[in-house]
């Protein structure tokens, strides 16, 4: 592994401590286990800590790399510890939704099986002789916030929409959901489907004509990731953000007064904002100058990133730290 990282910094404004942004994960144990050591946290008594720094993990823990256990074992003792903090991404959501049971009963494979069962494999294979503690992390996701916020900076996996989570905090300060909620999110549409699928997934549109598209991952998709800070978005290329590129034709599709009402959008006036989710590739890079997005593909031979937040109203790409594989 080759490792990029950056040097730690004054104490952040919040709370008198730094925190240390760190993107999806997804299974590779291995990396997180370096990307910490390279920041300086210590491992003691099996739980890494940093003496004035904490780190907050976006999320996607599990699924697709060869560590899933490993890497779940490190952010979950680092939370129950108080060393770290995490938000739920849409794979935890994903599994809570195919593999939690009425009465806390877990199931051994997905309920659907297909696509599910595919993006799960390696989750699941690598707990197929522990499903008793398969279910505890699945408890555990339950526990997960789907959004943090603080004076100075906010933290989603996918998406802040101001619409969505300042209703949904004022009925759940906290930030987590539970069982009846997770229940309601099955109705699409219902306010819980929204708030959940937006803060995990962002927002997506339609290919139009019918178009179908393959990703990296080899599925078929007539849907594209779209960001959330263009101003006057006028294209499907103005708003396109995923690692998949949309056939020439499409990225000059101007957009319909429909499809712009389904974008969010974050202006420059909020706090810095925190996201992962969107397979971006090569080096890190800032979005906007309120925006980090954390996802670098590290399970797919990319960087697993950090930032090394410090209370700074402008966020600065040299914060950036990776472990590449």
């Amino acid at each position: 592994m080759s490792v990029n990282a950056a040097p730690v910094s004054r104490a952040s404004r919040n709370d008198g401590e730094g925190f240390d942004l760190i993107g999806d994960v997804h299974g590779c144990g291995d990396m997180l286990e370096c990307l910490l050591e390279k920041m300086g946290y210590e491992s003691r008594a099996g739980v890494y800590a940093h003496a004035t720094r904490r780190a907050i993990f976006l999320g996607d823990l599990i699924d697709r790399g060869p560590h899933v256990q490993k890497a779940l074992e490190i952010v979950r003792r680092m939370v129950e510890a108080g060393t770290a903090l995490v938000v739920m991404g849409n794979h935890e959501a994903h599994a809570l939704k195919q593999c939690l049971g009425q009465g806390g009963r877990s199931f051994t494979m997905p309920r659907a099986g297909g696509r599910s069962e595919r993006v799960m494999h390696e989750t699941l294979a690598q707990f197929e002789r522990a499903p008793a503690l398969w279910a505890s992390y699945l408890e555990w996701f339950l526990e997960m916030p789907l959004c943090l916020e603080f004076e100075h900076f906010r933290v989603a996996h996918a998406c802040w929409d101001e619409s969505l989570l300042r209703p949904f905090l004022a009925d759940r300060p906290d930030g987590r959901i539970d069982r009846a909620f997770l229940a309601a999110a099955e109705v699409q549409g219902s306010p819980e489907h929204r708030v959940l699928d937006r803060t995990t997934r962002g927002t997506q549109l339609r290919l139009p004509h019918g178009k179908v598209i393959r990703s990296l991952d080899g599925a078929r998709r007539s849907v594209f990731r779209t960001h959330f800070w263009a101003r006057s978005p006028q294209t499907h290329g103005d708003v396109v953000f995923q690692p998949d590129p949309l056939p020439p034709e499409l990225e000059d599709y101007p957009l319909r007064d429909d499809e712009r009402r389904k974008l969010v959008h974050y202006p420059l006036s909020q706090r810095p904002l925190f996201v992962g989710h969107y397979w971006c590739e090569g080096i890190p890079s800032l979005p906007a100058a309120n925006i980090a997005c954390l996802d670098y593909s590290a399970v797919r031979g990319g960087r697993l990133v950090a930032y090394r937040f410090d209370g700074e109203a402008t966020l600065d790409a040299e914060r950036f730290c990776w472990v590449r594989a």
